[in-house]
């Protein structure tokens, strides 16, 4: 099926891809590092250290909620109207309402919007995801994953470097927002000119084995027979697959966003006030071992399976979380070398699961499975922050208790794995 796509196309797709899940990483990695300047900003006098933490446990939610919301909408969008036209819209709704963030007056104000954005930073995964999916080879696939999570977190070590050269200040952060709308222009390129998947273009009219491009038909034009994703997912026989892809994805959404990410305020903290670049400086070497992470977990699961992958990457995300919060701390020499071994084998999830979910269900339904089963846990994500902020202000606004007790979930990874079916070795379904 991938054959009716000119090597060319297909290196265009993964392009668009990658460029997309790029800049989606600066949008997951911008509050990290300008929370606590945004917030002495706006708040003025009235902030306290306390109040940083919990706005920026709040800005988080919103992110993940809105991204929640955005990954099943439109992930669903994507196997209506075509992966590419819904990963062109993605790009288009992340980057112009990160845009809006530069002209703020209220933290309300950036808390809506970051809701706003979420939209476009979820509907962004599982619409690249299934678009390079399908367009490439199953033996490439191992591959065209890993380079995916690693663009992700690309993005958050592209923007860690930024913020380590030209510091995010309270006096100085309206610029970041301005720069995160860039990326509108890869939105429009995507919308005009990107080739559409042929899996689903045949899948829409029911011969999968069928060349899409006969009867000249273009590869961007999308077929008129309607689609019911979400309703064939959640009844028999998808109900069980798309209840365990969502415990699979959450976990490790759940770990990196209610208990990873504390590390860098709490570097902002610490020494921010010696060095403003510490928390950029934090960020880049936990990006860089996410990068190197999220590229070697396809790789990993293809060479010891799918399910023993997993299990031995939430046993290793467990140990190194609780030693970064608890054996270490900002400015000691083994803070920065455990923040990237952290980094790396955390996010080994971050390239397993864009291997492993879209092998979960089939051809008509695969984007919004796959948004579904990775975004239904940012729902839980943003519960689970904000119940980070309560638990940060009951211990007295120490990060790492709330850093440690929180890393425990990744533990659970253990236990969920086994249900999961093994598709070690599977071909894609029509």
């Amino acid at each position: 099926m991938t054959a009716s796509l000119s090597p060319s196309a297909r290196i265009a797709v993964l392009l668009a891809a990658i460029a997309a899940l790029l800049f989606d990483g600066v949008e997951l990695g911008l509050m990290p590092v300008a929370s606590l300047s945004v917030s002495q900003s706006l708040l003025g006098a009235d902030y306290t250290p306390t109040l940083g933490g919990d706005w920026f446990a709040r800005f988080t939610a919103a992110l993940m909620i809105g991204a929640a919301a955005g990954g099943i909408a439109l992930g669903n969008l994507g196997d209506v109207v075509g992966r590419a036209r819904a990963l062109g819209i993605s790009v288009l709704f992340y980057s112009l309402f990160a845009g809006l963030g530069a002209l703020v007056r209220t933290q309300e104000q950036m808390l809506a919007l970051r809701f706003l954005v979420g939209l476009g930073v979820g509907g962004v995964w599982p619409n690249a995801v299934a678009l390079a999916a399908e367009c490439w080879p199953d033996k490439s696939r191992p591959v065209v994953a890993g380079l995916m999570g690693a663009a992700l977190n690309g993005g958050i070590l592209m923007l860690s470097q930024i913020a380590r050269t030209w510091h995010i200040t309270p006096d100085s952060w309206r610029w970041i927002f301005w720069l995160a709308a860039a990326p509108a222009l890869i939105g429009m390129l995507v919308l005009v000119g990107l080739p559409e998947s042929p899996r689903w273009l045949a899948s829409r009219r029911g011969c999968a084995g069928s060349d899409p491009t006969r009867a000249g038909e273009s590869l961007r034009r999308p077929p008129p027979q309607p689609a019911a994703p979400l309703r064939e997912l959640f009844r028999p026989p998808l109900l069980r697959l798309t209840l365990v892809g969502i415990l699979l994805g959450s976990i490790p959404m759940i770990g990196a966003w209610a208990a990873s990410k504390w590390m860098i305020p709490w570097a902002d903290k610490v020494g921010g006030v010696s060095s403003a670049g510490y928390k950029g400086v934090t960020q880049g070497w936990w990006a860089f071992g996410a990068v190197l992470g999220s590229f070697c977990g396809a790789q990993i699961a293809a060479w010891l399976g799918r399910r023993r992958a997993y299990a031995l990457i939430s046993f290793g995300a467990t140990v190194l979380t609780l030693t970064m919060f608890l054996g270490t701390a900002p400015l000691k020499p083994s803070f920065l070398p455990i923040v990237f071994a952290q980094g790396f084998v955390a996010t080994l999830f971050f390239g397993w699961l864009p291997l492993y979910l879209p092998e979960l269900f089939p051809t008509p339904v695969r984007a919004a499975g796959s948004g579904i089963a990775y975004n239904v846990g940012r729902f839980a994500t943003g519960v689970g922050v904000l119940a980070a902020g309560v638990l940060f202000a009951a211990f007295g606004g120490s990060y790492p208790a709330v850093g440690a007790t929180c890393g425990l979930v990744y533990a659970l990874g253990l236990i969920a794995v086994c249900w999961a079916p093994d598709t070690t070795g599977r071909r894609l379904q029509d």
